[in-house]
């Protein structure tokens, strides 16, 4: 059984100090900016990523 990854920011302020939410499986608090939030896996999508000419990654 693996974990599952932390994050290593916050999506809102962008610091470190993160800790678990303890309301709901996958929330996430930060204590520098008192926000709460919650990451989610969707699923893979159906296209991938197809490398153009200039190197770069771009969607089909």
């Amino acid at each position: 059984m693996s974990e599952r990854a932390a994050p290593f920011y916050c999506p809102y302020c962008g610091d470190e100090d993160l800790r678990p939410h303890e309301q709901s499986h996958g929330a996430w608090e930060c204590g520098a900016c008192n926000r709460a939030f919650q990451l989610k896996f969707l699923g893979l999508l159906t296209r991938g990523l197809q490398r153009a000419d200039h190197g770069g990654d771009d969607r089909i």
